[in-house]
């Protein structure tokens, strides 16, 4: 008998939350159940300390749609949804957090938008929020910030309730702490229907948040890392190169200026008592002249090393349910 197509995968990164998971996965079955979805789930453990990966063996003895995937370390959120995205099967594949902020019961309408809609990512939207305003105040200027870099128009790029076409997760690469920035890298993809549906936001009602305030420096260097990367991934000499023609210019002109000053001077019998060397001028255009080169040679060796590498998404993975 041939098993039936996966409407929905729901991919969820967790790390400590046994005591959120029983209620969390329930809920989701509850709406499997109520709006007829051949769903899965995959709880990816990214390297708990408590018994959440416990509390996964149990929930996959109850529901056989719920498979688990335990880090051997703390790897990240961005690398336990590289590894879900790689192992789903669903049409539409939606994220969402554990520790029960994201509710289930968005997931018919998020499914709606990308398979009725056509929209090739949907963020969520997390118009009330039960945040801090240490959290509130920061996150508005970091989307302010992605927003003018990126040109696309989401009030909430850091929400972790999204839905996606499986071609989208299939294709994107997600690395280092790059899930900040999903819609980013899908519509430099290619995926260019991106989408936002306003979304519950609840109180956290287990453990406490995961998340410093360091997140968002980090977030901010992520996206000017983002940005240049791709830019530039297929032609870093556009950018190592001009860079290093300007400044090798500059150099050179400076230079230019010292040695025809130095011709005047001469042939004017002008015997002004000041050697090249002694003028700020010659070691300005000499370090400009190097720096052009180095950045030359840089562009040279970045357009040889792939940044492809075939490793960058090979993780240590402990346990796996099935």
């Amino acid at each position: 008998m041939e098993a039936k197509n996966i409407d929905v995968s729901v991919v969820i990164p967790l790390l400590n939350e046994a005591e959120s998971l029983p209620e969390l996965v329930n809920w989701i079955a509850k709406v499997f159940t109520e709006e007829k979805i051949n769903g899965e789930v995959y709880l990816i453990d990214d390297g708990s300390t408590d018994e959440s990966w416990d509390v996964i063996l149990d929930l996959k003895k109850k529901f056989d749609w719920v498979h688990g995937i335990q880090f051997l370390r703390n790897y990240g959120k961005s690398a336990a949804l590289q590894v879900g995205f790689q192992e789903v099967k669903g049409d539409v594949i939606i994220t969402m957090d554990a520790d029960l902020q994201d509710s289930p019961d968005e997931i018919p309408g998020l499914r709606k938008m990308i398979i009725e809609d056509g929209y090739d990512l949907v963020s969520g939207w997390k118009e009330k929020r039960y945040d801090p305003i240490t959290k509130t105040i920061p996150t508005k200027l970091f989307n302010a910030a992605t927003r003018a870099v990126s040109g696309i128009h989401l009030n909430d790029f850091n929400c972790g309730l999204k839905a996606y076409k499986k071609d989208v997760v299939k294709i994107i690469e997600v690395y280092g702490e790059m899930h900040r920035y999903i819609p980013v890298i899908a519509k430099w993809n290619g995926f260019a229907k991106i989408g936002e549906k306003p979304v519950q936001h609840r109180a956290r009602k287990y453990g406490t948040t995961k998340f410093g305030l360091e997140r968002f420096v980090n977030g901010f260097l992520d996206l000017m890392s983002i940005t240049f990367v791709s830019k530039f991934k297929k032609a870093p000499m556009h950018f190592f190169g001009l860079l290093g023609s300007i400044s090798f210019l500059l150099g050179s002109a400076g230079a230019f200026w010292l040695l025809i000053e130095k011709v005047y001077l001469s042939m004017n019998h002008l015997h002004i008592q000041r050697e090249v060397t002694d003028q700020p001028l010659f070691y300005l255009s000499l370090t400009a002249v190097i720096i052009g080169s180095q950045m030359f040679m840089t562009g040279f060796i970045a357009e040889m090393v792939s940044l492809n590498q075939s490793n960058r998404n090979d993780y240590h993975i402990k346990g796996k349910t099935d």
